[in-house]
């Protein structure tokens, strides 16, 4: 078996570790942290909905402000151990004080709000760290690999996620996550890269929302996938309790599902390099986004013999999966390829403040609406909001975008056509 070339350079093995590690912790904590709102507090629609919305409530909140800090004051690589070491803190306080008989649903909501907060400053300083470690003509290769990685976490994080569930309880589980986030500060502090300098620049606050309103690549992009999330994450804030209370499916069932489901992921992330060379990088990112979509109707649809519900939600995940690697590997490469360095924490930041930003409020309205009109009729609406946002794609000229030539490229394209005039033009 061949090494991929990009892991065989040491600062992007360090890097490509931390994050395959810290993303397998987030996926037990993303089916842990709504079992212990579930199963340990007894939460209710309305309260899971709050509960996922604080989660991505700073990102509303925050996310044009740390763009402009980070971009301002560089070091991201710093910044991204602080917040790891940080979030680590934050999680195991869950189990402490559930050990401690001492949990309650608002140190949940404080803790989900503070990992979110940090989480901000994590993401807006990512994208810099990447495109200093990655080549820029090894883009899509360098995001197919953290993406696969993202992929496999799918596959084992909520697996494990459900059976840590049962063997130590909701809260305990969730220290999974928290010492995945100290693996990743480990390998983090142990990259040494020249990062991009920190920006001098005026109205550095405005600066990336400027640039994601006059950039047509980035604005289509965000107004679908906005849409899209905002539906989606009525989906996000009732997945487990319309499986647990409404389908009588069990924590380790559903965890298996999803795991299952994530092995759709790990087929898009294999093959994303390769289909958005077949039809364009821009084409890959819409047909991934309505593979991410149009699956989500399957989780409302399923009834009938527990057979035909486990199969119908495992089917609905294994394409969500799979679409997702492929639209999220096509989008980082698109947006590596056009934002300028000294702009990517702040066009993040203000990426992430309405992309982020609009979930939270997702989350509540699909908890309202899951209180007033029942589960299984605002996952229906869900879903039929899901593949609307992804339809906004298609009259946007973000669908034609194709990758830039790199300057070693042309010349070396340009050398064989020279070449192959020579031969033409031999007697």
């Amino acid at each position: 078996m061949n090494i991929p070339a990009l892991l065989k350079e040491k600062a992007f093995r360090r890097y490509w570790s931390a994050q395959t590690i810290s993303m397998f912790g987030d996926q037990v904590s993303s089916i842990a942290l709504p079992f212990v709102g579930v199963l340990a507090l007894h939460a209710s629609a309305g309260q899971m909905g709050v509960l996922t919305a604080l989660v991505w409530l700073p990102n509303l909140l925050f996310g044009l402000h740390a763009g402009a800090w980070v971009d301002r004051r560089g070091h991201r690589r710093a910044t991204m151990i602080v917040a790891d070491v940080a979030r680590a803190i934050l999680l195991a306080s869950i189990p402490a004080s559930y050990a401690a008989g001492l949990l309650t649903l608002y140190q949940l909501y404080a803790v989900a709000f503070a990992v979110g907060t940090f989480s901000v400053f994590f993401t807006v300083s990512n994208p810099s760290l990447f495109v200093a470690i990655v080549p820029d003509d090894q883009y899509v290769s360098g995001n197919s690999l953290i993406y696969g990685s993202r992929a496999f976490s799918f596959m084992g994080g909520p697996s494990a996620g459900g059976v840590l569930v049962q063997l130590l309880t909701a809260p305990g589980a969730v220290i999974a996550d928290a010492l995945s986030y100290l693996g990743s500060a480990f390998f983090l502090a142990r990259i040494r890269v020249a990062e991009p300098p920190a920006s001098q620049g005026k109205g550095s606050l405005t600066a990336g929302a400027k640039y994601v309103a006059t950039s047509p690549i980035v604005r289509s992009s965000l107004v679908s996938v906005s849409v899209i999330n905002f539906f989606n994450f009525f989906l996000a804030a009732l997945l487990v309790l319309f499986a647990t209370k409404d389908l009588h499916v069990k924590p380790g069932v559903l965890g298996l599902v999803l795991g299952i489901g994530a092995v759709g992921g790990v087929a898009g992330a294999a093959i994303a390099g390769r289909l958005a060379e077949r039809i364009g990088i821009g084409r890959a990112y819409a047909l991934g986004c309505l593979l991410f979509t149009a699956p989500a109707a399957l989780i409302p649809a399923a009834t009938g013999p527990r057979w035909t519900i486990l199969l119908m939600l495992a089917a609905s995940e294994f394409v969500i999966g799979f679409g997702v690697m492929v639209l999220d590997i096509s989008i980082g490469a698109i947006f590596a390829a056009v934002i300028p360095d000294e702009m990517r924490s702040r066009v993040s930041g203000a990426f992430q403040a309405v992309n982020y930003g609009i979930r939270p409020v997702g989350a509540l309205i699909g908890g309202v609406l899951g209180t007033y009109l029942g589960l299984r009729t605002t996952l229906w609406i869900s879903a039929a909001g899901e593949v609307a946002g992804a339809l906004l794609l298609l009259p946007t000229s973000l669908p034609k975008f194709t990758m830039p030539v790199q300057p070693e490229a042309v010349e070396s394209q340009r050398a064989v056509a020279s070449a192959t005039a020579s031969e033409v033009s031999s007697p």
